[in-house]
């Protein structure tokens, strides 16, 4: 289990991690959201002994991971693809990893052939991997020592669909094995698919720790609108703000809504005579969870022209 008690991290006046207080169990995939600048990626370099943290502690199987004697067999982590010596290859880069945690070599082999790096690849120096390939060495990495605790940030990053995939797969099996699988990533629609529960912070604080189907039944689920006339759909949008309903673009002929059914919508529309050729409704979504969760807590937004403010 990763234990979070207090952590707070604050580099100057910033504070990166705000009072964080979280259990990451094992048997299941947890996915660790939130916008960027949330603190996601502060918090596991803590975890993992990097940075130090200002108030409160972060254990890995009841320890400071410092006290770990082979930290490889308790913990493994991804959290920069490319943290490879440019010029090392890959097998090099983890036989070095093997020796300094007292793990045999031939375990260099089986990581390459579960993470699909075939004798080439793993020959290649460093500076010659694409992003993907450093991403599968990453995951190669963080399994060598069999850990029962693993730690990956932004694992699909740079991969293929079928490398999406078979991330997905990986997460699931070793979490089936009961290890503490712990999963930082942007992509919602591949969190949805992969993990079991969420643990979601903004600005440094926890915003939710629950499962996710829970999570993702905060959001009330949304109609799309779409009319043959796209002007009518300013006169469409005031009446359905009106009425206490949420709208967005979704095109130039077409608009999102929460907070009111298709049966509502489809009234309102007709009221004010305006022809419509799809009112469908849509399924709730993590993404749209998410969204309305931390909405306050995003630091970065973009505006509609593009630019963006703080």
């Amino acid at each position: 289990m990763i234990t979070l008690s207090g952590l707070t991290k604050r580099f100057g006046r910033t504070v990166a991690v705000d009072d964080l207080t979280v259990d990451i169990g094992p048997g299941r995939v947890t996915g660790f959201l939130g916008p960027n600048g949330a603190g996601k990626s502060t918090t596991m370099r803590m975890v993992l002994g990097l940075d130090r943290p200002t108030a409160g502690q972060a254990l890995v199987g009841g320890r400071p991971y410092r006290e770990l004697r082979h930290p490889l067999h308790e913990v493994g982590a991804l959290l920069d693809a490319r943290a490879v010596h440019p010029a090392r290859s890959g097998r090099a880069h983890l036989l070095a990893m093997a020796r300094s945690n007292g793990i045999p070599p031939r375990r260099v082999d089986q990581v390459l052939a579960t993470v699909g790096l075939d004798d080439r690849a793993a020959r290649k120096p460093g500076r010659t991997l694409s992003l993907g390939m450093g991403q599968r060495l990453g995951i190669a990495g963080a399994l060598l020592g069999d850990p029962p605790v693993l730690m990956f940030d932004e694992p699909v990053n740079g991969l293929d669909p079928d490398g999406v995939r078979w991330v997905r797969h990986l997460a699931r099996d070793l979490a089936a094995e009961g290890r503490t699988v712990l999963v930082s990533s942007h992509l919602m629609s591949e969190m949805q698919l992969t993990a079991d529960r969420l643990v979601v912070i903004g600005r440094g604080r926890l915003l939710a720790d629950a499962p996710i189907d829970e999570v993702v039944a905060g959001d009330r689920g949304a109609v799309r609108v779409r009319s043959p006339h796209p002007p009518d759909l300013a006169v469409l949008t005031a009446r359905l703000v009106a009425a206490g309903g949420g709208v967005e673009p979704a095109g130039p002929d077409a608009l999102t809504v929460t907070g009111l059914t298709a049966e509502r919508i489809g009234d309102l529309a007709y009221d004010l005579g305006i022809r419509l050729h799809e009112l469908s409704p849509q399924e709730a979504s993590l993404e749209r969870a998410f969204m309305a969760l931390t909405a306050g807590s995003v630091e970065y937004a973009a505006t509609p022209t593009g630019g963006e403010h703080r």
